[in-house]
C-alpha cells in the first residue's frame, strides 16, 4: 500500500461541508499521492447520510479512493493500540482500526 495516504473521516466530513482548507488538503494530497480510507470510514460516512441521494453523492465522491479492508495485519494492530491506547487516550475501536489501517 505504498504512495496511498489513508484520510480520516472527519477530513472528508469537512470537504463534503464545503470546508475550503479539507477541500485544498485533499486537492493537494491528491496530486501528490494515491488516496485511500479505511472501510471504517467508509462505513462512519454511510450512517452519517440522511438520505438517499446524499448516499448516492458519497459513493461518486468515494470513487476517488482505494477502500482498504481489514485484514489480520490491522485486526491485530488495532487491538495493540486499544491496549495502549484506550485507558490513557480515550482511543475508541473506530479510531483504532483507522489509525491501524493508516500504520500498515
Amino acid at each position: 500500500m505504498t504512495g496511498l495516504t489513508v484520510v480520516d473521516t472527519d477530513i472528508l466530513i469537512d470537504a463534503g461541508r464545503n470546508v475550503k482548507e479539507a477541500i485544498d488538503y485533499l486537492q493537494n494530497l491528491e496530486r501528490s499521492t494515491g488516496l485511500a480510507v479505511s472501510i471504517v470510514t467508509h462505513m462512519e460516512l454511510i450512517v452519517g447520510c440522511r438520505n438517499k441521494a446524499e448516499l448516492h453523492t458519497l459513493e461518486q465522491f468515494l470513487k476517488r479512493f482505494q477502500v482498504i479492508r481489514i485484514d489480520e495485519t490491522i485486526s491485530d494492530k488495532a487491538v495493540e493500540l486499544l491496549q495502549q491506547y484506550r485507558l490513557s487516550h480515550g482511543l475508541f475501536i473506530a479510531d483504532a482500526l483507522i489509525t491501524a489501517t493508516a500504520l500498515s
